[in-house]
């Protein structure tokens, strides 16, 4: 296993520490029925140019994370800070991709992306906008797809405008929230290898989402565990040790993956075990829970 891990030295040449910044965040929701504490106590220092994914059962609040780096969802408490700047709200520095493309369908491929950087690149001419929107195309191989519309396209290719698009802006931290779960396997490993090449390209911060521990593995340098809920947190995290670049085949042929696969599954279903044994079997939920993790689950799927 020793030959499979990458040394101390090799991370530190590639990332810095204290990029992305999550402290002690809390987010309560709020229904007719009473308050539901969604997450809590969430501590995380992510380093510029490093790829973490975060797992979790349903409903454990990933996506709600995710939508709080995002700016799109408001913390009950705590900070995120990115570069030294407290995120308030949305904004260019972070690319958002979601399970569903969400992109315009009354708008080409080309001018899905151009949308994106004419609204953040408002002083570039004409040309270099239209040369950025061709180069992000080609990265992702859709340049024959530019001038087609999002219902002319297969879910893979939609998700590549998607990639390009949120890239295109060239954020900061790439927000990636399960962006292959809706996608056959064969497409979901094309796309996971897609990834892999641009993230190795340009270093993009990425935050991901994902309930694939298969493909949490292929794709991090570390893995954050999320607590079942209510009031779910951090429960552990791994530092994934293989050597980049990675091979999906040759990775799975090692003989540390199965061990580091068994480490992530143990804690999922044991935790989740163990949070059954202290609700004691309990089907007496109050309103107020039950309201709040449809809540949860919904924004985590």
């Amino acid at each position: 296993m020793k030959c499979d891990e990458a040394t101390g030295q090799d991370l530190i040449k590639r990332i810095e520490t204290n990029y992305l910044e999550i402290s002690r965040i809390g987010k309560t929701f709020e229904g007719a029925n009473g308050v539901y504490p969604a997450v809590q106590g969430i501590d995380l220092k992510i380093r510029k140019g490093e790829f973490v994914t975060l797992i979790g059962h349903s409903g454990c609040g990933k996506s709600t994370l995710l939508s709080m780096v995002a700016g799109l969802i408001t913390p009950s408490e705590g900070v995120i800070v990115l570069e030294g700047k407290e995120i308030d709200g949305p904004g260019p520095d972070r690319g958002v991709v979601f399970q569903s493309h969400a992109l315009l369908p009354w708008l080409t491929c080309a001018e899905n992306i151009a949308l994106a950087v004419e609204s953040v690149f408002p002083r570039m001419s004409r040309k270099e906008q239209k040369d950025r929107v061709g180069h992000f195309l080609d990265m992702v191989g859709l340049t024959e797809a530019a001038q087609k519309r999002p219902a002319e396209l297969s879910g893979g290719m939609r998700q590549r405008v998607g990639i390009a698009r949120a890239l295109a802006i060239r954020p900061k931290v790439l927000l990636l929230d399960e962006p292959f779960g809706a996608l056959d396997a064969l497409t979901r490993g094309h796309l996971q290898d897609e990834l892999l090449r641009i993230w190795e390209k340009f270093g993009t911060t990425v935050l991901m989402v994902t309930h694939d521990v298969d493909e949490a593995l292929l794709l991090s340098d570390r893995v954050v565990m999320m607590t079942r809920g209510p009031a779910a947190t951090i429960g552990r995290i791994v530092p994934i040790p293989f050597r980049r670049p990675r091979s999906r085949m040759e990775l799975v042929r090692q003989s540390g993956y199965q061990h580091w696969k068994g480490e992530i599954l143990e804690f999922l279903y044991g935790e989740g075990d163990a949070k059954r044994r202290l609700d004691g079997g309990d089907s007496h939920k109050s309103d107020a829970l039950a309201e709040g993790a449809a809540l949860v689950s919904k924004a985590d799927k």
